[in-house]
């Protein structure tokens, strides 16, 4: 999962400061026992004294040293069950227990190279508070409500766009929970209004909480960013249009709403491409027809949007004007 250095940095730092406040708890609490049980730290100390003083015995003076370190074993494995008995008769159970937040990798992260669960938990927590501002209603499929598409049949698709769009919903479900690496592309295409955005966000917030890597983008803010990593390249540039093209899904929404160019048409051709061959699904957004994509942008960027990517035509009335005139269907 291809999450970003600054999130992985960010949840990183969390990790480390779980780790500080764990090791600050554990430290007061054994100061505490010290205090209102002496022996316990006597017990402690002598544990870490008895080993290094058999060994000393043993290189220092000779003799057996087989008998000498079984006999320090010993002596550990006494004052070990003493202490436990002390700490079980003057304190609650785990008022002692010193080990790490993440058992699995002792609170490093990794676990070898690997990323540990518990670190990837804390990225996919700091992906969605960095997608926070782009869910602005918070959606989801749950309060995506069908309610506002009509249930009279469209003759020219012999259905309602109810239908179409309970279609569609199910669709995106769907996709969202068994998102994987490969799993393809969704082109969301319609009129302003009927959801396009809604549903596109709500796979997001899916697909992230998974813990996938998921960058959210309007096709303004998207080619503005390809722009500035190309014109004015910095670390911070760079690193942005890395992550629309290493991202784990893409979303951008309203293509066909940025001010068109070459350099649009050369980026988006790139990016495409990029992602295609790489198997890194996108989700798109748009109320471009064929005919129109074709001749805003060009025939093959037309072809890879209308041919590698699942189109899923969105029906009904603005649901905007529905709302404001306080109308459902």
């Amino acid at each position: 999962m291809a999450y970003p250095k600054e999130v992985i940095l960010r949840a990183r730092n969390i990790l480390a400061q779980k780790k500080a406040d764990r090791e600050s708890e554990n430290s007061a609490r054994l100061a505490h026992a010290y205090q209102q049980v002496p022996r316990i730290r006597e017990i402690d100390i002598q544990l870490r004294s008895t080993m290094a003083a058999a060994a000393k015995a043993v290189f220092s003076q000779g003799g057996d040293a087989q008998a000498a370190m079984e006999q320090a074993r010993q002596e550990n494995l006494a004052l070990q069950a003493e202490r436990k008995n002390l700490v079980q008769a003057h304190f609650t159970p785990g008022y002692l227990d010193e080990s790490p937040v993440c058992p699995h990798c002792g609170d490093t992260g990794y676990i070898g190279s690997s990323m540990c669960r518990c670190l990837q938990q804390l990225c996919a927590l700091e992906q969605q508070k960095e997608l926070g501002s782009a869910f602005r209603g918070g959606e989801s499929f749950e309060n995506f409500r069908l309610d506002y598409y009509s249930n009279t049949v469209i003759p020219q698709v012999k259905a309602s766009a109810r239908s179409v769009m309970e279609k569609n919903l199910n669709h995106c479900r769907e996709y969202a929970r068994l998102f994987s690496h490969g799993v393809g592309n969704l082109l969301l295409f319609g009129s302003t209004g009927l959801g396009k955005t809604h549903l596109a966000l709500a796979i997001g917030s899916a697909v992230g909480a998974q813990g996938y890597s998921v960058c959210y983008e309007t096709a303004i803010s998207l080619f503005d960013k390809l722009q500035k990593a190309r014109f004015t390249p910095n670390e911070e540039t760079i690193s942005q249009a890395d992550r629309l093209g290493n991202c784990d899904l893409l979303i951008v929404d309203d293509l066909g709403t940025e001010m068109p160019g070459q350099f649009v048409t050369a980026a988006l051709y790139g990016l495409l491409n990029q992602r295609l061959i790489s198997g890194k699904p996108m989700i798109i957004t748009t109320n471009l027809t064929v005919e129109e994509t074709s001749n805003r942008y060009s025939p093959q960027i037309s072809s890879r949007l209308y041919g590698e990517f699942k189109r899923l035509t969105f029906l009904g009335t603005d649901i905007r004007v529905l709302k404001n005139g306080g109308m459902t269907l």
